[in-house]
């Protein structure tokens, strides 16, 4: 059959991709002073979902949550669902290195209207497998109606989630998503072979999308998103649609960019280029520190030729 007589496939959340397939992992913007700024997250929030987010992740990495109180982040999630309400899947970040914490906070994703939360592998502390099972097990009982989405990204936690592991915490019914971001192929391909269907596996390396597409991941958690969101759906409606040619085209003309988002440490890349395209979102809190001038003329130059949304 050829590709072009394909329905065009639906980047909504179904069975397969419960949280939609292209979800952007929000920046927090802040006020000159340091304050959240919730009026501009409302304002982003909106934009994002008019140009191609089926969903947003509130409070993690790209947000920044190392730094944001708890009454800070309760107050953004807020903000940003009276911007997009039903528009959008909504995910609260309530990972923690303490199990209580990350235990109060999804319980509190949950009673705020979160449409999933996403935990992350506890970091610093460095427990074992054991530990880790036991971690997301109390983290899944704690709000078993609320979908979780796991998050294994080994450069910042300083210990990985295995797949068997993984696999085994299934049969917490709530379990139901994995963002990938070991930097390898690989993971995917063996979250698969040990979990099929019954796990959601989510890209979290813009640069990786198609490749893990292409063994087993059903969408992408992105930073990039912010930027190029269009560009990136259009990638996996082809991919999905059979049309791989289109797919690997769109996919090498964004590379540059989702490298240099990552040129340093996430979100200063994200956070100047969303400046240089007319969104004031802040500098990033310290520790983080604002991109330097070899960054800015970087992004500049790939914004420029690639002309974002």
């Amino acid at each position: 059959m050829s590709t072009a007589t394909l329905p065009a496939p639906s980047t909504a959340p179904s069975p397969e991709a419960p949280f939609g397939r292209v979800l952007t992992a929000m920046v927090t913007p802040f006020q000159p002073d340091g304050a959240v700024d919730l009026e501009l997250a409302a304002r982003l929030a909106d934009h994002l979902v008019r140009h191609g987010s089926d969903g947003l992740v509130l409070c993690g990495t790209t947000g920044e949550s190392p730094t944001l109180t708890w009454r800070e982040q309760h107050e953004l999630f807020a903000a940003v669902k009276g911007a997009v309400g039903s528009r959008a899947t909504l995910l609260a970040g309530s990972g923690s290195n303490c199990t209580a914490e990350a235990v109060e906070a999804t319980g509190e994703a949950a009673a705020l209207g979160a449409d999933g939360a996403l935990v992350v592998v506890p970091y610093y502390n460095k427990p074992p497998q054991e530990g880790l099972e036991a971690h997301f097990r109390a983290v899944a009982q704690a709000a078993p109606e609320l979908p979780l989405m796991l998050y294994n990204i080994p450069g910042r936690t300083g210990c990985s989630l295995a797949p068997d592991t993984t696999a085994r915490l299934l049969d917490e019914a709530n379990v139901v998503g994995f963002k990938a971001a070991s930097g390898t192929t690989e993971e995917v391909s063996r979250l698969r072979e040990l979990c099929g269907d019954r796990l959601a596996i989510y890209s979290g390396d813009d640069a990786l999308t198609l490749p893990m597409l292409a063994v087993g991941a059903v969408g992408v958690v992105s930073v990039a998103s912010h930027l190029v969101g269009p560009r990136i759906r259009a990638m996996l409606q082809a991919f999905l649609s059979g049309d791989v040619a289109t797919a690997l085209d769109e996919h090498q003309q964004l590379l540059p960019l989702c490298r240099a988002l990552f040129c340093t440490t996430n979100p200063i890349p994200v956070k100047a280029a969303l400046e240089i395209c007319g969104w004031p979102v802040g500098a990033p809190r310290l520790p983080l520190l604002s991109a330097d001038t070899a960054v800015r003329q970087r992004l500049s130059s790939i914004l420029a030729a690639l002309r974002p949304t």
